[in-house]
């Protein structure tokens, strides 16, 4: 590499290599039985090791299927990563297995064992080679366990420990500067020691098969009991049931995991998908009472409830906001309530007039009928539409205004000294005045001007007749009589009359 000659050897890694020559020199020499024997011994151990782990695994994966069994919604994601891991462990596990055997061919050609355990050519030193580096097959297993050793990582995520752990165990980081990993691993190696070596990462893989297994088990419920307290809830859909209604219920415990389908009994009496329903068959205040049975991981523990409904006769509140009766052509204010009904479940219908919403339980309702209308009140429960009540209200014509002249300043006047001038400019309204119960607006109709030695004058409208003004004096009295205003309702109304002195 050119950067080489820039990074020399430093005496360590110098007297590194040296060592790595001498040993390998002395190997190529003469490897002593006693070693060769060690390495057996040493892959006999690993063997049973492997066999322990597959065991335990066999088992961790049953118990894993069972926990399936009875809750694949909260297992089964869980359940699918563990098989995943299977799936690469075995294919890993049976790479190298078969690595081995093809080594120990080359080894012992026709009497190679074909579990590779009973090995001839253990000082065989270049059967390894041959198939590794000549063949290619130790990069090919190079890139495999850097596979495995990644998705390992990943698993983990969020756990560094776990990952420096096994990045170690699983590591292909060249062992000499000038080898690489497969170098290291199989050039002029034993084949004792390469078989002991390969079936040590075979027991790592099962020992990082079971952990993550167990690790993914622990995760379906990792949730579980973990919060300080648990409280059984009854939430109703209502507190408020009408007589013949039902009454509902979703009972649950705080912090629940809702996957978990507990044993929930009432009174006695299980009951399914954590709804309790029964008839409401008397009024009064309710109660009941019940417990909650979960399994747990020390056994079953239970969790006792009560709550209490009120059962009532259906009603409705209906008041005018205004005053007692409904006036007809104007808008009416109406206020409208349903005990335990939200505002926006409530439906208005008014027979003989209209109804506006105006906000909730607001109502602005108006009619031109005669004689009287009725209010019926319906209200969403349960998703269907059921009747509150309803009341009758009297229709009345509007109550009578009052006249007054009104000056060019907006004052009113119902009569007194005037000028000339104020006359002429005046305009005649009907209203109820500053304390007015009922919003209504009227408009003049007509009114007879009246002054002693002149004819009388009918005017239409709400403006005096300027003509007949024109003929009047100071110290003159001025009648305004059957003035008639005209309201929403439709009705004329005689006012009465007015008196003014001209000033």
């Amino acid at each position: 590499m050119s950067g080489a000659k820039n990074c020399p050897e430093t005496p360590r890694q110098k007297m590194i290599g040296m060592m790595y020559l001498v040993l390998t020199a002395m190997l190529a020499l003469n490897v002593s039985s006693d070693i060769l024997n060690g390495f057996t011994l040493v892959d006999n151990s690993l063997h049973t090791s492997i066999e322990t782990a597959e065991k335990r695994n066999t088992a961790l994966y049953g118990d894993f299927e069972e926990l399936n069994r009875k809750n694949p919604t909260k297992v089964g994601e869980w359940l699918t990563k563990a098989k995943s891991v299977q799936k690469e462990s075995d294919d890993l596990f049976s790479y190298i297995e078969n690595f081995k055997v093809q080594v120990v061919k080359i080894a012992d050609k026709d009497k190679a064992d074909p579990k590779a355990r009973k090995i001839e050519g253990r000082d065989n030193l270049d059967a390894a080679g041959i198939y590794a580096i000549n063949g290619g097959h130790g990069k090919i297993l190079k890139s495999k366990i850097d596979d495995y050793s990644k998705k390992i990582f990943v698993a983990y995520e969020g756990n560094t420990q776990k990952q420096e752990l096994y990045s170690k165990i699983f590591s292909t980081e060249r062992m000499a500067i000038d080898k690489t990993w497969e170098s290291s691993m199989f050039e002029l190696m034993p084949v004792s020691a390469v078989i002991t070596m390969l079936t040590k990462y075979q027991n790592d893989i099962r020992a990082a098969e079971a952990e993550l297994v167990q690790y993914y088990k622990g995760m379906t419920d990792a949730s579980d009991y973990r919060v300080n307290q648990i409280d059984a809830i009854v939430i109703p859909e209502s507190k408020f049931v009408f007589l013949g209604d039902k009454y509902k219920a979703k009972i649950v415990l705080a912090a629940y995991d809702k996957t978990l389908k507990p044993d929930i009994l009432v009174g006695g009496s299980r009951i399914n998908d954590g709804e309790y329903s029964v008839t409401a068959n008397s009024l009064g205040l309710k109660k009941f009472s019940g417990v909650i049975k979960v399994q747990g991981s020390d056994g079953v523990k239970p969790y006792p409830f009560e709550s209490e409904y009120m059962v009532s006769q259906p009603s409705a509140t209906i008041s005018n906001s205004d005053l007692n009766v409904v006036y007809r052509g104007i808008v009416n204010n109406f206020s409208v309530s349903v005990p335990g009904i939200a505002p926006e479940n409530i439906i208005l219908a008014v027979a003989g007039g209209k109804s506006v919403q105006r906000g909730p339980g607001k109502y602005e309702i108006s009619t031109m009928s005669e004689g009287e209308i009725t209010i019926s009140v319906s209200a969403k429960v349960d998703k269907a539409v059921k009747a509150m009540g309803s009341g009758k209200f009297r229709i009345k014509k509007l109550p009578k205004p009052t006249a007054y002249l009104v000056d060019k300043e907006g004052s009113q006047t119902q009569g007194g000294l005037m000028s000339l001038d104020e006359l002429r400019s005046a305009t005649m309204i009907a209203s109820y005045g500053k304390d007015e119960l009922v919003k209504a607006n009227f408009r003049i109709v007509s009114f007879t001007m009246i002054v002693d030695g002149l004819p009388t004058a009918n005017v239409s409208g709400s403006k005096l007749d300027q003509n007949f003004l024109n003929k009047l004096t100071k110290g003159r009295n001025l009648i305004i009589s059957n003035i008639v205003a005209i309201g929403p309702d439709g009705y004329n109304q005689n006012l009465g009359s007015m008196v003014f002195r001209l000033a």
